[in-house]
């Protein structure tokens, strides 16, 4: 019996400082792009950014991309990359 290698991972942060979630390195990568790219020059609601995602990463990415994308996004706030505007409603955008 071969023993799986272990997949590199990385703890998320949330803006307001609760848990992180454990996520891949190849996954977290994967979405941080996709965000990055999708509100780079625009604003985008959390709805569009959601459906872009699912657009975007549906052909490459088999979980659940709503869940993981909710999950990155939070980590990109807290790591101040992106930010949400103060309209109603609020956008996304890079900071």
């Amino acid at each position: 019996m071969t023993k799986k290698k272990t997949e590199a991972k990385i703890l998320t942060k949330h803006p307001e400082g609760k848990s992180g979630k454990n996520v891949s390195r190849q996954t977290y990568g994967l979405f941080k792009q996709a965000i990055l790219s999708a509100v780079r020059g625009k604003e985008l609601t959390h709805t569009e950014l959601m459906s872009r995602l699912n657009k975007t990463l549906k052909s490459k990415f088999s979980g659940n991309i709503s869940w993981y994308g909710e999950t990155i996004k939070l980590d990109l706030e807290a790591r101040k990359l992106i930010e949400r505007s103060g309209s109603n409603p609020q956008k996304y955008r890079l900071k």
